[in-house]
This record gives structure tokens, C-alpha cells and sequence, in this order.
């Protein structure tokens, strides 16, 4: 191998190593709703655009909407109560909430799921709604989802996937092989899971003080955790290579969180 070679692909690697470092923290913002400060890939007001202008798509793909009105404005009522207590709280502390919400029933009823666009659009699938027996338990699904909003989990995790898709090109660059490909490509997809699963608890915990702020059970919380469990079949699954804690791990933590709460509020 010709050493000046592989000096100028180790110097190529670092300046696209540099550079996709920079343009992560570029992206640093303070989160108008937490204060946190953040790395993400777009304003808010582009998150309300884009959850907005993808909505009608994401619907179509799990049937379109649930038909009927009824149970649609159930849902919505329960969200918009979770999102009012939360506001409240905000502007409290002389903020605005920039994200529109809103909660839509989809028609699809096998797959069991909920999620949420960038912004503020909020789906179930009645195939997750059927299974719920409380509207303690719909609040504890929507509560979570409302916290990937607030959080802005999605945005957050472009800007990352963007930094690890940068920093797997500077190794690929000055290895020069597809084999350091692979392991850096491999490396930023575990990277990306880990984060996912801290969103995870991160969004059970906000759904649980909310829950008890608006006065739903947020015991409910673990018997969601039980319905999703069950769904999957009761297959235990390898947390490391999983988005989602296990049911078990989640369990343990609403727990805490709910005895946590409970104190602050008495």
C-alpha cells in the first residue's frame, strides 16, 4: 500500500469527519417548549409543514381514515385535553406551544400501533384502539405521542442519522474498502437505536405527568404496556438491536415515574 495514499485518505476521512461534525452542531436550537438545547434538522414552523403536508400520505398507507365520526372525536377530545394541560403548564412559564395537534383514528385493523409526525399529527390504528379498554389507556398512548412532538424526537433524529451517514463516509473514505463501510455503517444504525429507545422512555415519562395532571390513571400506562406485549405475541425481543425498550424495562420505569408525580402533585 502506498503510504502517501493512505495519508491522504486518513486526511480526507478527517476533514469529512470535521465537516459532519460542524454541521451537526450547526444545527444546535433551543427547544421553545423545553428549553432544552438541541440538534435538529428543522424549525419548528418546518416540522408543522411537513407533519401537515404528510399526513394525508401516512393515512392512505394504513387504509385512510376510520369511519366513523364518533370515535374520531373521541380520540381528538382526549388528545386536545392532554395537550391543554400541557399548555397550560407552558404558558406558565410565559411560552407559546408552536405545534398544531391533532388525532386521527386510521382504518388499518391489524396492525397495532401509534405515532406522530413532526408537528403535531397524531395517529392510532383502530387495530391498537380496539384493544384499549379505557380512555385511560388511549390517554397513555396519546400522551406518549404528544411527548415525540414536544421532544421534537423526529427532527432530532434526521440531524443524527445525517451526522452517522457522515461520519460512516469519512471511514469508508480513508479505509478505502467496503468492509470499513459496513462496520461504520453498522456502528451509526446501533448508534440510532440507542437513541431511539432514550426517546421511548423519555415519552412515558411525559405521557405519565401529563396523564395525572389532565386526572387520568396513569396506572393505565402499564396495562398499555401489557396490550402491546400481548400484541407482539409475547416474543421476547433483544433490546440492543431494538427502537423500543423492552415491556418489561418500560414497566419498571412508569412505575417510578408515576410514584415520582404522585409525590410532586400531593
Amino acid at each position: 500500500m502506498n503510504s502517501n495514499g493512505l495519508k491522504l485518505r486518513l486526511v480526507i476521512g478527517l476533514v469529512m469527519a470535521g465537516m459532519a461534525l460542524l454541521s451537526y452542531y450547526g444545527k444546535t436550537q433551543e427547544n421553545p417548549l423545553t428549553g432544552e438545547k438541541q440538534q435538529v434538522s428543522l424549525s419548528p414552523a418546518e416540522e408543522v409543514a411537513m407533519g401537515l403536508q404528510s399526513a394525508p400520505q401516512m393515512a392512505q398507507e394504513y387504509g385512510g381514515l376510520y369511519p366513523d365520526d364518533k370515535v374520531q372525536q373521541k380520540i381528538k377530545s382526549i388528545g386536545r385535553e392532554l395537550v391543554l394541560t400541557f399548555n397550560r403548564e407552558v404558558e406558565s412559564f410565559g411560552h407559546g406551544n408552536p405545534y398544531q395537534f391533532d388525532f386521527h383514528v386510521l382504518r388499518d385493523p391489524q396492525t397495532v400501533n401509534a405515532f406522530a409526525l413532526p408537528g403535531g399529527q397524531i395517529f392510532i390504528t383502530v387495530g391498537l384502539l380496539s384493544r384499549l379498554k379505557s380512555e385511560d389507556q388511549i390517554a397513555g398512548v396519546l400522551g406518549h405521542e404528544i411527548a415525540h412532538v414536544v421532544y421534537r424526537h423526529s427532527s432530532e433524529q434526521m440531524a443524527k442519522t445525517e451526522f452517522y451517514q457522515g461520519l460512516a463516509g469519512a471511514a469508508t473514505a480513508a479505509a478505502g474498502d467496503m468492509g470499513a463501510s459496513q462496520i461504520a455503517n453498522y456502528v451509526a444504525q446501533v448508534k440510532l437505536m440507542k437513541f431511539g429507545r432514550d426517546d421511548e422512555l423519555e415519552s412515558d415519562e411525559f405521557g405519565v405527568k401529563y396523564m395525572l395532571k389532565a386526572g387520568y390513571n396513569a396506572e393505565s400506562m402499564i396495562e398499555v404496556m401489557e396490550i402491546l406485549a400481548e400484541a407482539s405475541g409475547g416474543r421476547s425481543r433483544d433490546e440492543y438491536m431494538s427502537s423500543h425498550p423492552s415491556p418489561d424495562n418500560r414497566i419498571g420505569r412508569i412505575k417510578e415515574h408515576i410514584e415520582k408525580y404522585k409525590k410532586e402533585m400531593r
